[in-house]
Order: structure tokens, then sequence, then C-alpha cells
């Protein structure tokens, strides 16, 4: 695969809930190594498309393709179509509110994934997570529990979960929003160094200066369409018309 080729690409994506169409037909598509930043207001279908992208929501119309394959409706691979636990276990997530088991230690939550799910024998998943641990500032806290941790801390052990799977595309939906504003920025970091890395992302966020630094294209949804698409100069910094300058504005004090 060369680095133009997208990795995940969704065509006419529709999304409705009832009579609601949260997603009206959508088109994207995300390269080997890019960040693609989705901002736009509450409600415009950013955390709904990202979700669609993992199957988290199941879309109403619309294909998604996984490294040129279709991912179709059932867990596991069927025919010419790529199951939803192929999908899954090469497309990482990372949620809003954690989603941590909070039976489990750290380091419990980390291996998790690759033991179960990969058959990774226990040593080396623990080996393997505790690097990550280490790479996220967080190699002291592998006995702990998560109701001991920040959410700071919470979130970037949720990243390190997703990240022991492997993945090629880690998609993340509003990460920092759950967080107090002093506590953000340690999660931000880490984003900003697998980006560095070449991590392929998809980043629903609300932090337009953090979008405009971190981001190879910025795409503005706005009613369940993608209004405006473009480098963070273009989209951000440079807004070409006022329901986006407007919007871009909110966050520029």
């Amino acid at each position: 695969m060369t680095n133009n080729e997208a990795i995940i690409e969704a065509s006419g994506l529709r999304k409705s809930y009832g009579a609601l169409e949260v997603l009206k037909g959508v088109d994207l598509n995300l390269k080997r190594g890019e960040v693609v930043a989705l901002i736009g207001p509450s409600g415009s279908g950013k955390s709904t498309l990202i979700r669609c992208l993992n199957m988290m929501e199941q879309p109403s119309g619309g294909t998604i393709r996984f490294r040129g394959r279709e991912i179709g409706r059932k867990f596991r691979d069927t025919g010419d179509k790529i199951g939803i636990g192929t999908l899954r276990r090469n497309v990482g997530m990372v949620f809003q509110h954690f989603n941590l088991f909070p039976h489990k230690t750290v380091l419990e939550n980390v291996t998790e994934g690759p033991i179960v799910v990969c058959k990774t024998p226990k040593e080396q998943a623990e080996a393997e997570a505790r690097e990550l641990l280490a790479q996220v500032g967080l190699q002291d806290k592998h006995a702990a529990y998560p109701n001991h941790l920040s959410g700071g801390q919470k979130q970037r052990v949720a990243i390190a979960r997703a990240l022991a799977m492997k993945p090629d595309v880690l998609l993340l939906d509003e990460v920092t929003s759950a967080l107090d504003p002093e506590l953000v920025g340690e999660v931000l970091t880490v984003i900003r160094r697998l980006a560095d890395e070449g991590m392929t992302m998809a980043i629903v966020t609300h932090e337009m200066a953090f979008a405009a630094d971190v981001s190879d294209r910025v795409l503005f949804l706005d009613c369940g369409t993608i209004a405006a698409e473009g480098s963070a100069n273009e989209i951000i910094r440079n807004p070409s018309n006022e329901r986006l300058a407007a919007f871009v504005s909110r966050f520029n004090h």
C-alpha cells in the first residue's frame, strides 16, 4: 500500500435514528500516516461518523472499506467482505469517557485485548503493555485500579489499551472533553507524539489550536454533511465562509 491509498474509505455514509438523519451521505478517506481532525458544532454528526468507521454504530446506508475491502455486517469475514471483528482488531478506538474495566488493574486493562482477542502469551502481553505505559508516562501505575487515577491518567491508559492491539488506525472521539482543563495537556501531548511517529488517526475534537497543530486535514461537519475540508490553514486559521468563521471564532479567544 502506498501512502496515497486510503486505509479506511467511507462512501455515501448515512445514519438515521428513526426520523432523525444524523449523517447525510458522507464521503471520507483516511490515508496511511495521515491525521484528520473532525470539527463542528454539537449534533453535526462527528462522533456518529467516527463510531461508524469502527462499526460501533451500524450505518443506515453507504459503504465502508478497509484496505480496499468492504466491511460486512457480520462479526467474521465472509466471502469478499471483512468482518467487524477484523476491522476492530486493526482500527482502535478511544472514547470520551475512557471505558476502562473498573475491576481490573491498569496492566490488566491494557493486556485484556492482546491476550483474549489476539491470543498473545500473557508474559509477552504484559511486557509490551509495560512499554506502552512507559510511553504514556504511567509506568508506575501498572498495579493501580482506574478509580485511583485522574481523568487524564485514565485517558492515557485508554490510549495505551488501544495501542496494545497494534492498530493500523486510531480513532479518537472527543478524548479531552470529559477532562478538567488542567489535565487536557497531558493527553494531547501523547496524541501529538503518536502523530509525530506516523500513527494514522481521525480525531474528533473541540481543541482548535491542537487540531490546527497536529492535523494534515481538517473536516468541518455541519448538519450531517462535510461542509468544508482542507488544511488547517484553510479551515481553522483562514476560514473561507461565514458559517465556518463563526464556528472557529468561538474557540479563538
